[in-house]
């Protein structure tokens, strides 16, 4: 399989939640706000809604609760031009996902609802009543995997993606507070990632599979080497080393003034992926990816801050380039 093709065709079928995310207005915390900006979130579904705002394709498998909350994220979906027939509204006492975080980067607090988690309901039957012939590739993020009957469903997408011949993309996307324990996690994410036709982490989470964060490099580059086409690794401030087509290639990051930390993962895959759909090279695409991270955390939001073509390609007019690596 040639990930890249798949990539190239522009149809995406992304796996996991969406949520509904407050922020307090302006820099304010959160035990001071008296007003709050609201907002489509959920890794998942921001990587979506950056896809299609920069000219592709992307539906979304995941399930929410039968409320306000889930209503609004549907109604968000769809403005944001996100297909959704499967996604399942489910009755009970799951919910979806809420996330309250600070516009601010020093002193930042994030609050995160997670418990009992309707996206966590997704199950086998919801991922096999996906036509996987009608996508081109198949994105999910870590998170999916934390607890059951989604953990099964998702290991059970990727089979059925492999089955149809379409790549996947995998951002490790590790959160503790999903987990019951590092131990489980290590274990479901080191076995989703060897699936994974490309695999998109940080230095943490590549060391956190490998055993430890100074084996996290060398996890990168044997991933590469044996099950994937595509890794990469990426580093915060100090940019990434992305290991494809023989090379390793090492590129830095567009600084900003940021105003939260929140956000530049999501939009670092979708630019990364447009700009792979699109046939660019592949250190243009990583630079690219890395520019829609800075553009997202320099706003308010996150989707909401995931920029179009024109967005991403006045801010790259603009600024005066990336930092060397």
């Amino acid at each position: 399989m040639n990930a890249v093709n798949g990539i190239k065709k522009g149809r995406f079928i992304v796996v996991g939640r969406v949520g509904m995310d407050l922020s307090p207005v302006g820099r304010t915390q959160t035990e001071h706000a008296s007003e709050m900006f609201v907002a489509m979130g959920g890794s998942s579904a921001n990587i979506a809604a950056g896809l299609v705002k920069l000219g592709l394709s992307a539906d979304l498998v995941t399930c929410v609760s039968d409320d306000a909350v889930g209503r609004y994220c549907l109604n968000q979906l769809d403005n944001y031009g996100v297909g959704h027939a499967h996604v399942r509204t489910i009755q009970g006492e799951e919910r979806t996902s809420l996330a309250v975080y600070e516009t601010r980067v020093d002193d930042h607090q994030s609050v995160i609802y997670r418990n009992n988690a309707a996206d966590f309901q997704m199950n086998v039957a919801d991922v096999e009543a996906v036509d996987y012939s009608q996508f081109s590739a198949l994105i999910t993020a870590g998170t999916v995997f934390a607890a059951e009957p989604s953990r099964t469903a998702a290991f059970r997408a990727f089979e059925l993606a492999k089955d149809a011949g379409i790549p996947i993309i995998f951002d490790v996307d590790y959160r503790p507070y999903s987990w019951p324990s590092p131990a489980v996690a290590a274990d479901v994410l080191s076995r989703a990632g060897a699936l994974s036709d490309v695999i998109v982490g940080n230095d943490e989470e590549f060391g956190f599979m490998a055993g430890g964060i100074e084996q996290g490099l060398q996890k990168a580059r044997d991933l590469a080497a044996t099950t994937a086409e595509i890794v990469v690794y990426k580093m915060g401030h100090k940019g990434a080393v992305t290991f494809a087509e023989g090379q390793e290639i090492t590129t830095g990051i567009y600084p900003v003034e940021a105003v939260k930390p929140t956000g530049a993962g999501d939009s670092f895959m979708a630019g990364f992926m447009a700009s792979l759909s699109q046939g660019r090279p592949m250190k243009d695409a990583i630079l690219r990816g890395s520019a829609c991270a800075s553009i997202v955390v320099a706003q308010e939001g996150c989707a909401p801050a995931m920029p179009d073509t024109d967005q991403l390609d006045s801010f790259l007019l603009d600024h005066s380039g990336p930092t060397q690596s």
